[in-house]
């Protein structure tokens, strides 16, 4: 049986299987979407969020290509680019700065000390004060596309929330069909700071960070008025995600900034 290279990442908290698909050419491996699942299995496989794949591409210096831990690709993911940046370095494959593209299409990256900074794609689908579409104890929730589709529902309290619950029941809202959404529930510190829990698609639980759903809250949080450039996100983690807003009420641009850590390298059978 074939055995593969892969680096285990995480990018506050939010973990990921790293594999540069050089090795996979190596291994002779394929991955499918069972493949994938059991490698991101947490009682069976390695255990990950999500599994990127690295390679080569010929208009940016790298591609990353991202899978849900239920094995299906998904258009991309903020901590995982982060860490595909530092993945793709360390295996010089790009510089201290650089480009790289995703399904969501292409992103800078640097290296900004001990952390990683990446654009994200232009949101689209932004809208205050939606209509979930069921019934709910929240206030007004808003939604923005930062790569994928995000709700974000500022709260008083986020210990409170029953994530699995809510998150769920919104995500797989009629309102939100049929991709479903991400959702995001930020709670303002006295500090300035705010507070987020994240129930991620795909993953289909809470996870200790999401790129993405930060970058959505931050840019909604500025265009609501609650919020100023650059935004400081807490996570579930205890890891700090802090979002640059450019232009909120025109054409935004969005850049996170963030840890982009490995935890340990190995060898697995494939599957």
């Amino acid at each position: 049986m074939p055995v593969l290279a892969f680096e285990k990442m995480h990018g506050a908290g939010n973990d990921f299987v790293m594999i540069a698909a050089a090795d996979l050419t190596t291994a002779g491996v394929v991955l499918d979407r069972t493949a994938i699942a059991r490698l991101c299995h947490r009682q069976t496989g390695i255990g990950a969020d999500g599994l990127i794949v690295v390679g080569p591409d010929t208009g940016a210096d790298f591609r990353m290509t991202y899978f849900n831990s239920d094995g299906g690709e998904a258009e991309m993911c903020g901590n995982g680019a982060r860490c595909a940046f530092a993945f793709a370095y360390t295996r010089g494959m790009v510089g201290e700065h650089g480009t790289f593209v995703s399904a969501a299409g292409g992103h800078v990256g640097r290296l900004a000390g001990e952390a990683v900074t990446v654009s994200l794609t232009e949101p689209k689908d932004i809208a205050h004060d939606v209509d979930a579409g069921i019934e709910h104890p929240f206030g007004p929730i808003h939604r923005a596309d930062t790569g994928v589709p995000h709700l974000v529902v500022p709260v008083e309290n986020v210990e409170v929330v029953d994530v699995p619950r809510w998150g769920r029941a919104l995500r797989e809202s009629p309102a939100f069909a049929p991709g479903g959404a991400n959702v995001n529930w930020v709670q303002r510190r006295d500090d300035g700071a705010w507070l987020i829990r994240t129930y991620e698609r795909g993953v289909e639980a809470e996870t200790l960070a999401c790129g993405t759903g930060a970058s959505a809250a931050g840019l909604l949080l500025c265009r609501l008025g609650m919020g100023e450039s650059p935004v400081r996100l807490l996570t579930r983690g205890g890891d700090r995600l802090t979002i640059g807003v450019e232009d909120p009420h025109g054409t935004p641009a969005l850049e996170l900034t963030g840890p982009a850590v490995t935890a340990y390298r190995g060898e697995v059978e494939a599957i």
